[in-house]
């Protein structure tokens, strides 16, 4: 195949590597490594659940400088950037020489991940015919789940060469994703001078933003701590944690086409309170029981709103924002804002919480309570509001 389609699947791909290389590997490869980093005495638990919370930190920081940085630079070349940054923090990991230095990197792999999350999307579907940009969407977003469960697969493999070797083929599987896509991206395209856009505001929309960060929160517990919980706090090893995190990944990878497919047949509204029930009781089933068969849903479900919760909460943008493009990407940008945020702050105050590596039970509780509060949030707002559900 050839011709405009042929170049709509190659910059697809781009998008697919750098959501792989920006959020599927630099932030979730961290988890299955977290057990690990531990007993082998790089850190004690408290410090290695912060530099967890570190990347999250810069998911944050990412996400606020990328259009700036962008504007400046060309996306383009921010991307290329991004993805080789995410690489050379993978090498700077196997050297296990302070906390310091260890913060600086996660952090940095965090800012690349925010910054590539926030730029190739946009980036690429203006290159993809209007009647196959939801297909060309969904797998920009399935690198996430790609990711995750290429981490829950290769890196107990690369485990037995020691976490220097682990460090180093996560930087080579970062580099050769950075070379797939270095070529591929579209050239910029002249942007219009112009005042910034005011952020479109009403309850309805108001309410969206700070329930998106509550399920942020809601999320930390499983993308942080789900293999620890397993490997350490049920003693049944980092291989049986990362079975758990490969369903964690192919619910990652489902997680999208199951929340469009469900958006179209109720609405994007009710989809997302769908959305919140399923999370809540998903993020609680390790309260109430160790059961394999219920951790095995609960980290299914999980994993699938992890990328599956965007295109609801964007298509819920639309629909509280109809027929203005410039209001919904101004809306759009604060939703991801408020996400990278209750991010942050639910990696930071959980690990808090964390500090003893044993209070396990009390991060699936705050999880599953930040979840239920934006679900009331949100419908809430639905019946105080007067736009249509």
């Amino acid at each position: 195949m050839r011709g405009p389609g042929a170049h709509a699947w190659r910059v697809t791909l781009a998008g697919l590597s750098a959501s792989l290389v920006g959020i599927g590997l630099a932030r979730f490869a961290y988890t299955p490594l977290l057990p690990v980093l531990i007993t082998e005495g790089w850190f004690p638990a408290s410090q290695a659940a912060y530099l967890g919370a570190a990347n999250l930190a810069g998911y944050l920081a990412g996400a606020l400088a990328a259009r700036p940085l962008a504007r400046r630079a060309g996306a383009a070349r921010t991307l290329r950037a991004m993805m080789a940054l995410v690489t050379v923090a993978f090498f700077a990991c196997a050297l296990p020489w302070s906390f310091a230095w260890f913060f600086l990197w996660r952090f940095a792999a965090g800012g690349a991940g925010g910054a590539l999350m926030v730029l190739a999307a946009p980036t690429v579907l203006p290159h993809v015919a209007p009647a196959r940009r939801g297909l060309a969407g969904g797998a920009i977003f399935t690198g996430v789940g790609l990711g995750i469960m290429a981490s829950g697969t290769v890196v107990p493999l690369l485990l037995q060469a020691g976490l220097v070797a682990t460090w180093c083929g996560l930087g080579v599987l970062s580099l050769l994703l950075t070379g797939l896509a270095w070529g591929a991206w579209p050239p910029d395209a002249p942007s219009a001078p112009g005042a910034p856009r005011r952020v479109p505001a009403g309850v309805p929309l108001l309410a969206l933003y700070v329930a998106y960060a509550l399920n942020a929160t809601g999320l930390v517990p499983h993308m942080v701590f789900l293999v620890d919980f397993v490997a350490r706090g049920l003693g049944q090893g980092l291989h049986a944690g990362a079975r758990y995190w490969v369903l964690f990944g192919l619910g990652a990878v489902v997680g999208p086409v199951l929340a469009g497919a469900l958006a179209d047949r109720v609405g994007f509204g009710p989809a997302l309170r769908l959305a919140l029930v399923l999370q809540a009781a998903a993020v609680a089933l390790p309260i109430l029981t160790a059961a394999p068969l219920w951790l095995a849903v609960s980290s299914l479900v999980v994993g699938a709103a992890v990328p599956g919760i965007v295109p609801l909460v964007l298509g819920r943008v639309h629909e509280l924002v109809p027929g203005d493009e410039e209001g919904q990407r101004a809306a759009w940008s604060v939703t991801t804002m408020a996400f990278a945020l209750g991010q942050a702050a639910g990696a930071y105050g959980l690990s808090f919480l964390f500090a003893d590596g044993r209070h396990y039970t009390t991060l699936f509780a705050v999880g599953a309570a930040a979840l239920t509060l934006a679900l009331v949030l949100d419908t809430t707002a639905r019946l105080a509001g007067r736009r249509p559900i």
